[in-house]
């Protein structure tokens, strides 16, 4: 095993009289200049001392932004600055939010299939963690929404034979580290790097951690390993870190991250990040909860406990200073709680301003999450009125606006969205507190405390918070002792479990429970490694040999692109799988993007004149790494061989309709963001023959104004009869060119990526607001006016934060309309009107059905008024309890449930009801019980035993139960089952 230690050993150490030394606390190596030093400088190993001793000159986050990205774009490498990425990966299939700057260039760069944008690069980067919600605002030092300041350097073993090739490496990227602290200010030996060997995600490499004063400041991250299969016999090249074998990558990667706010809080000195870097939206929250900073009552212990938080737990400080535990909250919670509403603020101005639409599913779970945590703490303060969140994510754009101006674009959205969500949320509340109730009863029976699988379900399915759970269990009367414990990580543990793309099917992880599932998450992510070298000898099946065939095949060179309106081609056979064909070249749409494949037939050509040609139905077509696979019927593919000659035709007007309906999506769309807002993000998509739909992000239901105005901008773009441009660009180019909207139907693959362009502007090569550009690999009108009329046929808010819209194009949107007409004649028909006056016509036959219904409710009313003076005089003794059995013909479940209610709560005692209506074929039952009787009789009982007679079934509660059954002839046979059951509940059975 080869050891790490060398990896550490810097001429940059050696030559800056650094020394080795081990922490006598931790145990950890780290470089020093200080040789008296004895800890490695990280917390819990050392106090923070720089709260009330700033480390450097006081600087704020615009000037510690500025003096980072100039350094390193004048340093001798040169690194080109980039503008920010978005906080949502849309780039990405496996996460949601961006965490980090080198998950800019994951999976596509850093895997040396696609070349950086910039090499070298520097960045300070938005990110947002949520696996930490409940430290923010407690430690001082956590944050949701935070820069990460980074420069990277991408190098390949492949192109760098000599040193001379390399960008850098572990050397020069030390020393920039040290340099730029020291441009700061910070004292040499103060500083000191500490060795923690990083892996992550199947890859590892040596890291520093960069520290002073107990704060880390940036880690140096060098990613140069990637995990060795099982079988890979034992080498001296091997490597094993934290239990995993690893071999040297062709690329090596300087990947660093410097904590801008960190750098900003160590100039400052203040008790906390947030006083450091968002004072003023402190002061404000402050100033409206009427709390005074308690740096100004009791400044000695927030100093002290400042000092002491990256070292010790929440117990231990109060201790330590002195101060009860219940003290020591009573102290900081206020604060800690404004903190945490401010930091989540800043959170949700980049979430929202980035396209992020609050739901219960994805990127919006997290952005709801958030929201609903600072809703609660809000209304902690007593200022969720005073100050709306709203009103505090405004307080942030503000003081973000000099570097991100952007943000302002997306204030009026977000002031229709939060309130929104803070309406649904009040609504949930409300809903919340009988399903807590109900609950609670269920557990009395059973354990004596509600789980974490069914909080965390709660949570997930209801949006009820734990600690609402906890209130109106502590506030109920009759709460049988059922507790609710809360963990301390709660928030943090759904995050986790909704920050990853889900990967199993959905209905198969609901079905276990959710505590269970996180700790299958931690299982999995541990067997993560295991099940990256299992595959590695998972190739002695069958389709594991195909696979291998068509990766040694050429790709398949794809006509649809070069002459997209051509419908035959000649190809030549290069291998066949099963029920498939491989073919050098093709028409053939392999299905993708939403986009049906193509059908057809492929006729084999035989040289041998004598015989017929044969031809073969294609079925299916789909793509694997750039082949294209035909699946063709009647055993076709055993009848060809390499290099057979083939004619394949495609199905012209089936093609023409999927053509005309991608391009239509496109359109709808485009318009859909314009009459909407920017937040509109494609979340699905299918086209068809007749019909397409687009599913995408929106926060209400789409108004009949909106789907109007949606209709008439895309045919006015059809009208106005574009040009539909599409070309390869390299992805770099595109995604600088035209940004993230390209991914808006998912992320294509590859180096070069197709991008569809649909001009606004006369074809011009620049960005327009007004034009749609996509990554796309669909087959595409070369105008929009080829689309046809477009015609949106219904909309629907299919789940939160979704809706679809459905429609038609081309000679489909024109047969749809004609269905319409047909529809409005057959209408304006039967009721003997012009097709003008039907709107008024149905109008009045409403108002006149209502009146009706309305009369027939109160006719209905006073006949089963009349029905219960008579049922009242056929009362039964059934051992001395008045009992009404009776067979109702002609009254419905509603009149029955009307009847028996008021027969149970009746003055004179009440009655046990049993009663059997009959109306529509159908037989109805419904039993009541007096209170005082549902210890011997039980309705629910009365009802399951009655409907079994009828046929049927029913249930309810122990005072009042319904049900029914399909055999009305066996009515009377019934009430006498249901007077039998009562007989027996009551024991006096003879």
């Amino acid at each position: 095993m080869a050891s790490q230690d060398q990896e550490y050993n810097l001429k940059f150490f050696k030559e800056n009289g650094f020394v080795r030394k081990r922490c006598e606390k931790c145990g950890s190596h780290f470089w020093t200049r200080n040789t008296e030093r004895s800890t490695c400088g990280d917390a819990p190993c050392e106090f923070y001392s720089f709260i009330g001793n700033p480390i450097f000159k006081e600087q704020n986050v615009e000037e510690v932004r500025e003096a980072f990205l100039s350094f390193f774009e004048h340093c001798p490498h040169k690194h080109t600055r980039l503008k920010r990425y978005p906080v949502v990966a849309r780039w990405r299939d496996d996460i949601y939010l961006n965490i980090a700057s080198i998950a800019n260039f994951q999976p596509f760069v850093t895997s040396g299939k696609v070349p950086p944008p910039a090499n070298p690069l520097v960045i300070s980067q938005p990110c947002i963690r949520l696996e930490d919600l409940e430290s923010i605002g407690k430690t001082g030092r956590h944050l949701t929404a935070f820069e990460m300041m980074g420069h990277h350097a991408f190098n390949s073993r492949s192109h760098s034979r000599s040193r001379s090739e390399e960008i850098y490496w572990k050397e020069e990227t030390v020393r920039y580290c040290d340099d730029f602290l020291q441009q700061l200010g910070v004292p040499k030996e103060s500083v000191t790097y500490k060795e923690a060997p990083w892996v992550g995600g199947g890859n590892a490499g040596p890291c520093l951690e960069v520290l002073t004063n107990g704060l880390e400041l940036a880690t140096l991250v060098f990613m140069n390993l990637k995990l060795a299969p099982l079988h890979t016999p034992r080498g001296e090249g091997e490597i094993n870190l934290k239990g995993q074998s690893y071999e040297k990558m062709d690329t090596y990667i300087v990947d660093t991250g410097y904590g801008l706010e960190r750098f900003v809080w160590a100039s400052k000195g203040t008790p906390t990040v947030y006083d450091a870097v968002f004072p003023e939206v402190v002061a404000e929250l402050t100033n409206a909860a009427g709390i005074e900073h308690p740096l100004e009552t009791h400044p000695e212990v927030v100093l002290q406990n400042a000092r002491l938080c990256g070292a010790l737990g929440r117990r231990e400080r109060a201790e330590r200073l002195g101060v009860s535990p219940e003290e020591f909250s009573k102290i900081l919670a206020p604060i800690e709680t404004v903190y945490a509403v401010a930091d989540h603020a800043k959170c949700l101005a980049f979430m929202l301003a980035d396209g992020v639409v609050p739901s219960n599913a994805k990127e919006g779970y997290l952005a709801r999450l958030v929201l609903r945590r600072a809703f609660r703490m809000l209304k902690l303060l007593g200022i969720e009125t005073e100050m709306p969140l709203e009103e505090v994510v405004l307080l942030q754009i503000k003081t973000l606006k000099n570097s991100f101006p952007e943000l302002e674009n997306f204030v009026e959205r977000i002031f229709e969205i939060v309130p929104l969500e803070k309406r649904r949320f009040d609504e949930t509340l409300l809903k919340g507190e009988r399903i807590v109730k109900q609950l609670t009863r269920v557990e009395q029976e059973g354990k004596r405390e509600i789980p974490l699988e069914k909080l965390i379900n709660l949570y997930d399915t209801q949006g009820l918070p734990p600690e609402f759970v906890k209130e109106v269990v502590s506030e109920m009367k009759n709460g049988g002792g059922v507790k609710v414990e809360v963990p301390e990580d709660f928030y943090s543990l759904v995050a986790r479990m909704h920050s990853e793309e889900e990967r199993k099917g959905k209905d198969e992880e609901e079905a276990e429970p959710v505590a269970e599932r996180l700790r299958k998450r931690e299982r999995e992510r541990e067997r993560e490694t295991e099940r990256e070298t299992e595959r590695e000898t998972e190739r002695e099946t069958e389709t594991e040999r195909e696979t291998e065939r068509r990766e040694a095949l050429p790709k398949t060179a794809k006509l649809f692109y070069e002459k997209p309106s051509a419908t035959e081609f000649e190809a030549t056979v290069l291998d066949a799988f099963g029920d498939f064909v491989v073919l050098d070249r093709t028409l053939f749409y392999p299905e993708g993007g939403g986009q049906p494949a193509d059908t057809g037939f492929l006729t084999l050509t035989l040289k041998d004149r004598t015989l017929k040609d044969r031809r073969f139905r294609v079925l299916d077509v789909q793509e694997a790494e750039g082949v294209v696979l035909h699946k063709i019927g009647e055993g076709g593919a055993s009848e060809t061989s390499k290099g057979a000659a083939v004619l394949g035709r495609v199905d012209a007007e089936r093609r023409a309709a999927h053509t005309r309906h991608h391009s239509a999506t496109h359109i709808v769309v485009w318009a859909a963001r314009k009459v909407l807002g920017g937040h509109v993000w494609q979340a699905g998509a299918q086209k068809g023959e007749k019909r397409a739909r687009i599913d995408i992000t929106h926060f209400k239901r789409i108004s009949d104004a909106e789907r109007r105005e949606i209709e008439v901008l895309a045919n006015r773009l059809v009208m106005e009869n574009k040009e539909i441009k599409a070309s390869f660009l390299e992805r770099n180019e595109a995604e600088q060119k035209y940004g993230f909207q390209i991914y808006q139907g998912g992320v294509p693959p590859g180096e070069r990526i197709r991008i569809v362009r649909i001009s606004a502007d006369g074809g011009k090569e620049k960005e327009d607001e007004d034009e749609d550009v996509q990554a796309c690999a669909g087959t595409h009108c070369s105008r929009t006016g080829e689309v046809g009329p477009i015609k949106i046929l219904r909309t629907e808010r299919i789940q939160d934060g979704i809706a679809r819209i459905e429609f038609s194009a081309g000679a489909a949107a024109v047969e749809e309309v004609q269905a319409l007409e047909e529809l409005v004649r057959k209408s304006a028909s039967v009721l003997k009107v012009p097709s003008e006056k039907l709107p008024a016509t149905v109008e009045r036959f409403f108002e006149d059905w209502k009146r009706l219904k309305k009369e027939n409710e109160r006719l209905r009313a006073e006949i089963a008024d009349l029905e219960l003076e008579r049922l009242k005089g056929r009362v039964r003794e059934v051992c001395g309890v008045k009992v009404v059995a009776e067979v109702l013909p002609g009254a419905d479940a509603k009149e029955l449930l009307k009847i028996a209610s008021q027969l149970s709560a009746s003055e004179d005692g009440g009655f046990v009801t049993i009663l059997v209506g009959s109306s529509g074929g159908r037989a109805s039952v419904v039993s009541s019980v007096p209170a005082g009787l549902k210890e011997k009789v039980n309705a629910s009982v009365l009802v399951n035993r009655v409907c079994g007679v009828l046929g049927g079934g029913g249930g309810g509660t122990a005072t009042l139960a319904q049900g029914g059954g399909e055999r009305v002839e066996k009515a009377e046979e019934a009430i006498f089952t249901g007077l039998q059951t009562t007989r027996e509940s009551l024991k006096c059975l003879k």
